[in-house]
């Protein structure tokens, strides 16, 4: 690129990001609390209110990703279809209403109806922000805006720790609720009020932005359209191949072992970091265990902003997903055999950290061939697929400890998983090769 290029684009591109990068990750902040914020409620009244076992609590947690898993491909589709700013907009509102009404679940059995419907709700949201992204910004830059979107979740997980622990400790009593239901109901209110906020705040395309100048508009849709022309020239994935192509399923047993880690410690760190008081005679409030939950969650959110800037740099994808899996899978079994809280907290923020610097130079892939309707419906078919494991990770997780008695054996599932992910990633590489027995058509 000659410094003509360089200088225009970054002004665009750096304009685009101020625009929408903030708001998309305040959206991706409240939806990720209202996914996981569970995690928070059984360990502080829930489980015992309900009188749910460690089994049960994994399968009302997991059982959010069926619902998922059965509409992420037609939502991402109709996304692509109707525009982002419409149909973000009516996901906000559904998953908004049932996140609130959980506040009031009387029985296990609601529970399970209300986080499956949950699912539903919410379907295509992650996916569509990706494609959205794709809309915006070129290859060259993606995973950098991947990274600054995603990062809502180490902070979600980290502010929203630190949130749900004090609305449960003081809310109780507030409207005759118990602190676990008052914070289902503090955290489900935001989604539908941003869910306004989107329909007027967000713009669907480049060409019309009327916050850019007409050059600037220009610009970047041109760019993004040379770049398209050029993707499909020398790929050509239509979108009846994104959906049954191997190689969209390697990708997703790869984007399986990062959620596996993902949702094992955004379900089971609470309860784990609250065994730290049987385990190591630690004693901590709820408040406290919160701020503790943070830590790894912070540390990530720093790496994986600095990692995918490194991934952009030097254009390298496949490591960058590979090493920081591998480093999380080997270090998340350790967490638990270590003879102090301290060093088990070390090792939980090293797989915190191989999780979230794995989860932006991931979707960097799928984008380096898709494109179109193929991209919708190919990066909601690798999330849906990927995101069984929100299901698997906390019902085998619980599922272990009940049988175990321990959140050993568990954790060395969630490495396992880890680890698997990273050879599929190192063996698939980072872009098809027309040679390769996985993209044969």
């Amino acid at each position: 690129m000659t410094s003509a290029k360089i200088e225009p684009g970054n002004r665009v591109l750096g304009k685009v990001a101020l625009r929408i990068m903030p708001f998309l990750g305040l959206l991706y902040f409240v939806n990720y609390l209202d996914r996981v914020n569970i995690g928070f409620a059984g360990p502080n009244g829930m489980n015992s209110e309900l009188g749910l076992t460690a089994t049960a609590f994994g399968f009302a947690s997991g059982v959010f990703f069926l619902g998922y898993l059965v509409l992420e491909v037609p939502s991402n589709l109709a996304l692509h279809r109707f525009g982002a700013r419409r149909w973000l907009a009516r996901i906000m509102i559904t998953w908004g209403i049932v996140a609130t009404v959980m506040a009031f679940v009387p029985n296990p059995t609601t529970l399970i109806i209300l986080r499956f419907l949950l699912g539903v709700a919410e379907a295509g949201f992650f996916p569509g922000i990706i494609l959205y992204l794709t809309y915006w910004f070129p290859a060259s830059q993606r995973a950098k805006a991947v990274a600054l979107f995603m990062a809502a979740v180490p902070v979600s997980s980290a502010v929203g720790s630190t949130v749900s622990s004090l609305l449960i400790a003081h809310g109780g009593g507030v409207f005759g609720l118990s602190g676990w239901r008052f914070m289902f109901l503090v955290e489900g209110v935001p989604a539908i009020l941003l869910a306004v906020v989107t329909w007027f705040y967000l713009t669907d395309r480049p060409e019309k932005a009327k916050w850019l100048t007409a050059e600037e508009r220009t610009w970047l849709t041109n760019e993004l359209e040379a770049e398209r022309k050029a993707t499909e020239a020398e790929h050509h994935w239509p979108l009846r191949k994104a959906l049954t192509h191997p190689r969209i399923l390697g990708l997703a047993f790869v984007y399986f072992g990062i959620a596996y880690g993902l949702y094992a410690l955004g379900f089971f760190l609470p309860t784990i970091i609250s065994g730290f008081s049987q385990q190591f005679g630690s004693k901590l409030s709820t408040t406290q265990a919160g701020l503790v939950t943070a830590i790894p969650y912070v540390v990530g959110a720093v790496v994986m902003v600095l990692w995918a800037r490194h991934g952009d740099r030097t254009g390298e994808r496949k490591w960058h997903v590979a090493l920081p899996m591998l480093l999380g899978g080997f270090a998340i079994p350790v967490a638990l055999y270590l003879g102090n809280p301290y060093a088990a907290m070390v090792a939980v923020t090293v797989c915190a950290v191989g999780v979230c610097a794995a989860l932006p130079t991931f979707w960097a892939l799928p984008s380096n061939f898709l494109s179109g309707a193929a991209a919708a419906g190919g990066i909601a078919l690798i999330n849906s697929l990927g995101n069984i494991s929100g299901f698997a990770a906390p019902y085998v997780t619980g599922w272990l400890r009940d049988l175990t008695g321990s959140q050993r054996t568990g954790l060395w599932v969630v490495g396992a998983c880890m680890v698997a992910g990273a050879v599929v990633a190192l063996v698939l590489g980072a872009k098809p090769k027309k040679t390769a027995f996985l993209d044969k058509p």
